[in-house]
């Protein structure tokens, strides 16, 4: 069965929590309503990276299987986002993977006076081939999940040139 550990990791939990009204532990209720339930039905990990709010069509794009269509978004200014996960403080540059979440980008630059920021936007540029003034940082600055802007291209020209440079690196 499924639920043992979580049964197990909740009497451990009960034993510390104090008896209510009806005389019996909170706990033993919670437990004999997950024993009586069949196996749990948690939602997966995929399920929960959905974020906050993201409904079951969010979820489901109905696009095949190696189009990431939240990582690279076309905007109706025609411009382009493109979720970062920076890793700063690299031994190289390069683009690690695209995946639902974002593009894994590693930077040799340290996270330090906005370097890796700098060096991040340099970095996309040369792989996007278009100017750096073209790509800037829309949010995320101070973090190492960011929304980055590139102006002059489309989107499935983004996803060629980002592919192209993860199976080089």
């Amino acid at each position: 069965m499924d639920g043992v550990p979580l049964i197990k990791s909740v009497l451990k939990v009960c034993k510390r929590v104090p008896t209510h009204k009806q005389g019996e532990s909170i706990c033993v209720s919670i437990y004999r309503h997950i024993s009586s339930t069949s196996p749990c039905s948690m939602p997966s990990k995929k399920q929960k990276k959905g974020g906050k709010g993201a409904s079951s069509s969010e979820m489901d794009t109905g696009t095949p299987e190696g189009e990431n269509t939240r990582a690279v978004v076309a905007n109706p200014d025609s411009t382009v986002t493109i979720k970062i996960l920076a890793k700063p403080g690299a031994k190289f540059n390069g683009i690690t993977d695209i995946g639902e979440e974002g593009v894994g980008v590693q930077i040799s630059a340290p996270p330090v006076d906005g370097e890796a920021n700098t060096a991040l936007v340099k970095y996309l540029s040369k792989v996007l081939g278009v100017r750096k003034a073209d790509v800037s940082i829309d949010k995320g600055s101070r973090s190492r999940q960011k929304l980055i802007v590139v102006s002059g291209m489309d989107r499935e020209s983004v996803l060629e040139k980002l592919g192209s440079e993860v199976d080089n690196g």
